[in-house]
């Protein structure tokens, strides 16, 4: 590795969500499901660079196509004006997305994209007559971004204590999820229906007249790739109906194949007033992110002098747009959300070989979004408590897993996980590799605990 440039990077780069007390390594390449540092050395990415690399790196026909929309028109504003790459990309995102989500605005990632799903879920009651609904429900451990508004309907405590006070209104319930269920724990439909019905009861009690929105994801991230119960998503949208509110799919992670559908929603079959996209939306060779809007909730805008009073400098960036075409093209030609179906149960029982190591207490997630829980004790599912939590995943696995030759995310938002997303390209061989990383660094793990 090239110490000057770590040198460099740790004196003057400030890594995101990272203690600059540590020195970053520096990755330079990538190409196919790999990725490269500035020594030479290959690692499986295992985390598609943050659920971002659906397709793989170094597609050079994605490269090709922002070079192109340079040289046309390397950037225009979409404030009262439109480029074609915009126009064509929107028609695109809205012929994929279920129901009449016809509308679409851009902004440049998942956290504006949520911020602007907020923003817009406010002036839209505003707009039609019912002022009072500010409020906003989602659930505890969830995460939505770091915007001032995104971060105040993430559940995540850690992450917004240095910032509170948060925006008034934002409202948490209960998570759905089984292996950590007390109400219904052998019953996961029944759970799925609780869960659920303790959103109603938010609602119930903030009162139906003040709550705008409720804000889910498809399959919970923070907390390690939580999956919904049956029958979880059709209550839901029953409770939204019931009392007027919107329900809002951030499917930032969950969308452009992550769990085998265009978006999330259509896996498992609910309709969104709203859905929240990034990441996947360029396989992350350029910036971009949005949200799908009803026509329902766009109505109101479309009349007289009504605008949206909110926007980015660079959202709906021509070459971003141009980049997202691209990627939408390569899903096309080579059938990437078949594959991902394809392979999913391969996926699955992959990572189910790992059960039989006493410190992995659950294995799940969905599509290629799966993450591995670790547990002080198996049979009673006991957590490690934070000293053991620093010393398991960021003194040793962190370091050793990379060292290893494996990227992926040990966390601890809320249980003590290994996540996991590898490209949508990957197949039986990374798979096996990903397992068998994972096997030897969690046995070794085992020694260095007390």
């Amino acid at each position: 590795m090239d110490d000057s440039t770590a040198a460099s990077a740790q004196r003057h780069l400030w890594t995101h969500f990272s203690r600059l007390s540590t020195r970053p390594p520096v990755i330079v390449r990538g190409e196919g499901s790999y990725v490269f540092d500035d020594s030479g050395k290959r690692y499986l990415d295992g985390l598609s660079s943050l659920f971002v690399s659906q397709i793989g790196h170094g597609r050079q026909e994605l490269g090709a196509a922002a070079a192109k929309q340079s040289d046309q028109l390397a950037y225009f504003p979409i404030w009262g004006y439109a480029h074609p790459t915009a126009v064509e990309l929107a028609e695109r995102l809205a012929e994929r997305a279920p129901g009449d989500l016809n509308r679409v605005f851009f902004t440049t990632g998942g956290s504006e994209a949520v911020e602007a799903a907020y923003k817009l879920a406010r002036q839209y009651f505003k707009l039609v007559g019912q002022p009072g609904r500010y409020k906003v429900i989602s659930r505890q451990w969830a995460y939505h971004g770091v915007t001032m508004g995104a971060l105040s309907l993430t559940g995540v405590p850690a992450m917004k204590a240095p910032f509170e006070p948060m925006v008034p209104g934002a409202v948490k319930v209960p998570n759905a999820h089984l292996f950590r269920a007390v109400e219904h724990a052998d019953d996961a439909e029944a759970h799925g229906l609780w869960a659920a019905d303790q959103v109603e009861r938010a609602i119930l009690m903030e009162g139906p007249d003040s709550v705008a929105a409720v804000f889910v994801e498809p399959v919970q991230n923070a907390g390690g790739s939580i999956p919904p119960p049956p029958g979880y998503f059709t209550r839901l949208r029953e409770i939204c109906d019931r009392h007027g509110v919107l329900l809002v799919s951030d499917e930032v992670i969950c969308a452009f194949g992550r769990l085998g559908e265009w978006f999330g929603a259509q896996r498992y079959g609910y309709q969104p007033d709203m859905i929240t996209f990034a990441k996947g939306a360029t396989s992350g060779y350029s910036p971009l992110g949005g949200v799908l809007v009803s026509d329902r909730l766009a109505e109101p805008f479309t009349e007289g002098r009504t605008s949206f009073s909110h926007g980015v400098t660079f959202g709906g960036h021509p070459v971003s747009c141009a980049v997202a075409l691209a990627n939408l093209e390569v899903f096309e030609r080579e059938d990437l959300l078949a594959h991902v179906r394809e392979n999913e149960s391969a996926l699955q029982a992959t990572l189910d070989r790992l059960r039989d190591l006493p410190i992995v207490g659950d294995v799940r997630g969905a599509g290629y979004f799966w993450a591995v829980e670790l547990v002080k004790d198996k049979d009673s599912r006991l957590r490690f408590d934070a000293a053991e939590r620093e010393q398991l995943l960021r003194g040793f696995l962190a370091p050793r897993l990379f060292e290893a030759g494996l990227i992926c995310r040990p966390d601890d938002r809320g249980d003590s996980i290994i996540q996991l997303a590898p490209t949508l390209i990957s197949g039986q061989q990374e798979f096996d590799e990903i397992e068998r990383v994972l096997r030897a660094v969690l046995t070794e793990a085992e020694s260095v605990l007390p």
